[in-house]
């Protein structure tokens, strides 16, 4: 989620960086009302160079904290379940990373423990990282999933991750984390407890380089048994557990045209997910858009949607509309090396998939204040 504050580090042991974003939004028009929001995050990570440091070759010890001030705007005003700013959640100060990778053979294979957050490596699409959109971030038919989501922003949770280098243009990754992140009686805590009935979260992935695309397949699931949305165990007049809470995704980007200046260009993507719909509110999604970098200097423009579709059991429960669909249309501009200013609309069709609301128009500026330093 943070990477570009954090791609370029110089040549020393210990490399530091911040960032500071502001959301200002507005819900304009239908979903539950009119009005608006401010709400921001700081985020601070530092990353020790195990070999400069201590001469332990490969290693490599990181360290990330965050601090939101936290609205709710997505629920509040528009009704949308796919979060309106992938910067929305609730207040609090978190140690949100921690974990030590080291390097093997020559760098093809990488092991990492800690507090780890999933969707740094997977599931994430290189040029959906400007849109505003949680769903362009992670599909919501995966965030959804678990007794209170994967490891994802804001909260982590203890994981094992493994990174092989196959060939140069194939890697495969493979995580099995904690299945229920941080304690959720007290959500504003950072914890690690490995509670009885937690199960596990095991995802794989499969990224692959092939003809200037790149296309990668998952596919996730948790060993912990979830209730079903409808069925009922006639004996106990309870909700019959499942043991099939799982799902997998395809997604690819391409940059399909250069332009005059270096860095200016097209690139697309795609996403497809699907889920247990038996046991999660959204059963299939998908997503797509296209970012045009350098349109002016330092500027990047794009058009998205996001669409998620409710599962059957749901619609049978909760008489729900088959999909909710967000179109997303964006600019950031890098205004100067430490500031970027990013204006964003969102239109959403069908919010929540609830068909007593109107679909609503929200408006939202992003600032982001960011810097890196290293010793």
């Amino acid at each position: 989620m943070f990477a570009p504050v954090f791609s370029a580090y110089a040549e020393d042991a210990i490399s530091v960086a911040a960032a500071y974003r502001g959301d200002l939004w507005r819900n304009v028009q239908g979903g539950v009302r009119k009005g608006g929001r401010y709400f921001d995050d700081f985020v601070a990570r530092a990353d020790v160079d195990m070999d400069k440091a201590v001469g332990l070759a490969g290693g490599t010890f990181s360290v990330t904290v965050l601090n939101n001030n936290g609205a709710h705007f997505s629920d509040t005003f528009v009704g949308a379940a796919q979060v309106i700013s992938n910067t929305e959640t609730t207040s609090a100060f978190r140690l949100y990373e921690a974990w030590y990778d080291q390097h093997l053979l020559d760098d093809r294979l990488s092991v990492r423990v800690g507090l780890y957050d999933l969707n740094s490596e997977f599931d994430a699409i290189e040029p959906a990282g400007l849109f505003v959109n949680s769903s362009h971030g992670i599909g919501p038919d995966f965030s959804q999933s678990g007794q209170a989501g994967p490891s994802i922003f804001p909260v982590t949770s203890l994981a094992a991750r493994v990174h092989w280098h196959v060939t140069d243009s194939l890697l495969l990754r493979l995580a099995v984390l904690d299945g229920v992140p941080g304690d959720p009686a007290h959500p504003k805590r950072t914890a690690i407890k490995l509670g009885k009935g937690d199960g596990a979260l095991i995802a794989g992935e499969a990224e692959m380089q092939f003809l200037g695309s790149t296309i990668a397949l998952g596919a996730w699931g948790y060993t912990a048994a979830f209730d079903d949305l409808a069925a009922v165990d006639p004996l106990t007049g309870l909700p019959i557990k499942r043991g099939d809470n799982r799902g997998a995704y395809v997604e690819a980007d391409r940059r399909i045209m250069e332009g005059d200046e270096e860095g200016e260009g097209l690139s697309v993507f795609a996403r497809f997910g699907v889920a247990e719909g038996r046991i999660n509110t959204f059963g299939s999604y998908v997503g797509a858009g296209a970012v045009y970098d350098g349109i002016v200097r330092d500027t990047s423009v794009g058009f998205a949607v996001a669409s998620a579709a409710t599962g059957k059991t749901y619609r049978q429960v909760v008489a729900a509309e088959k999909r909710e669909t967000i179109l997303e249309a964006t600019m950031r501009t890098q205004i100067t090396p430490w500031l970027a200013l990013q204006p964003d609309v969102q239109y959403i069709i069908n919010p929540s998939a609830d068909p007593t609301l109107r679909n609503a128009l929200a408006v939202g500026l992003r600032f982001e204040i960011s810097g890196a330093a290293s010793f």
